[in-house]
């Protein structure tokens, strides 16, 4: 079975032991009866606090590619929606976070409903600020994508950590490939690719889908920047087009979003650099490489060591023809790299089989893809980038 067609049962059963855990430490501030009962269904999440300068804006963008038919509906214009987050100065109401619908959605495609309501999901507190004033000068672009199955929500904090530190952020979701992304006039669209790659006869036409899925996914991203630095008869898809520098663009993603983000690179020389995280290369990097460009993979220890499961690593670490790092997380998950175990970790939920805690799982993913753009886009030297640190014991390099 390969990685995107991942069994959630595991990780549902590890977090339903971990829960009477949660429940004991919360009954021993009360008593040991309330332990059997605790409720954390009306504790308030959130998105932990940007470590930039800057308040964060977002936008919510619609766009529609009328030049090309949706691979999994081929009857369909290929629709994104996509989060713009910007360095902003105070202002504007809170952002939220995601639909009740695309929340009751995620919960049940991840069989997680009975661990999170989804008016709780829905209802996480974020840091973004909707009609933000935005800070002058233009700043680098970079375009996230979400792992498969996943909505763009998932990546909201280090969407908002890197708003804060000066980057506009295009946080995309891919029509029909999460189990639920809400579109404008109420449309939530499901995982119409999900039901494709799982009735794939064999684990070989499974991974061909998601090779296909992840070169298409990079036609979306440059269609994204397309839409964001060149504006189209006088109407920019973006109010604030200009505080874009179309000189410094990155893209980074997570699981099949990381493969998208290899992907881009080699079909658009707009990329200047790109971060993978914890995904496969269905879709090889190219023998030729990404012309001298630098890239970054931060992945899981169990997964992405040298020698380990996926071996689509080791194949194409020796493409990577520019700067690269090859780091892992000791003790991650495949969802270190998003927001779900940040968020349960707020109302005492570890997944057993990945002890990080959900604060340093955040920490370490902002902390190295910032410091990889900040280097790369900004031509600031990162010392945490050339080895290991005592600040970070838990990531290591390889250079096998």
């Amino acid at each position: 079975m390969i990685r995107t067609r991942r069994n959630p049962a595991p990780l549902l059963l590890a977090l339903t032991l971990a829960l009477p855990a949660a429940a004991a430490a919360a009954g021993a501030m009360s008593s040991p009866a309330a332990a059997s009962t605790v409720d954390t269904s009306d504790v308030r999440v959130a998105i932990p606090r940007p470590t930039g300068q800057y308040e964060v804006g977002r936008d919510t963008l619609h766009l529609v590619d009328a030049g090309r038919r949706d691979p999994w509906m081929p009857a369909a214009a290929r629709e994104l929606m996509v989060s713009v987050y910007y360095p902003a100065r105070t202002g504007g109401s809170a952002a939220p976070y995601m639909s009740v619908d695309e929340a009751r959605l995620l919960l049940k495609g991840q069989r997680l409903d009975t661990v999170f309501k989804a008016e709780q999901l829905a209802g996480v507190s974020t840091n973004a600020h909707l009609n933000a004033r935005p800070v002058g000068g233009r700043h680098p672009l970079v375009v996230l994508s979400p792992g498969f199955t996943l909505n763009r929500a998932t990546l909201t904090t280090l969407a908002e950590d890197l708003a804060s530190k000066g980057y506009v952020v295009a946080l995309v979701d891919h029509a029909y490939e999460s189990f639920g992304t809400t579109f404008p006039g109420g449309r939530t669209l499901t995982c119409v690719a999900c039901e494709t790659v799982e009735s794939a006869p064999t684990d070989e036409a499974e991974k061909e889908l998601m090779a296909k899925a992840a070169v298409n996914r990079a036609a979306d991203l440059s269609f994204v920047i397309d839409r964001l630095t060149r504006p189209v008869r006088s109407a920019p898809a973006w109010r604030h087009w200009q505080m874009i520098d179309p000189r410094r663009i990155g893209a980074a993603g997570h699981s099949l979003g990381g493969n998208a983000a290899a992907s881009v690179m080699a079909a658009d020389q707009r990329v200047r650099a790109g971060v993978n995280l914890d995904g496969s290369f269905f879709a090889p990097v190219a023998v030729s490489g990404l012309g001298r460009r630098p890239f970054l993979m931060l992945g899981t220890k169990v997964q992405h060591s040298p020698g380990a499961a996926d071996t689509t690593w080791t194949r194409d670490w020796p493409r990577l023809d520019g700067w690269k790092r090859w780091l892992t997380v000791a003790d991650s998950g495949h969802f270190t790299f998003i927001d779900l175990p940040i968020l349960g970790a707020q109302v005492g939920i570890v997944d057993p089989s990945a002890p990080l805690s959900g604060k340093r799982s955040g920490e370490i993913t902002t902390g190295y893809v910032g410091a990889f753009f900040d280097q790369h886009l900004r031509g600031e030297n990162q010392p945490l980038l050339n080895g290991p640190s005592p600040a970070n014991p838990e990531v290591a390099f390889h250079n096998p």
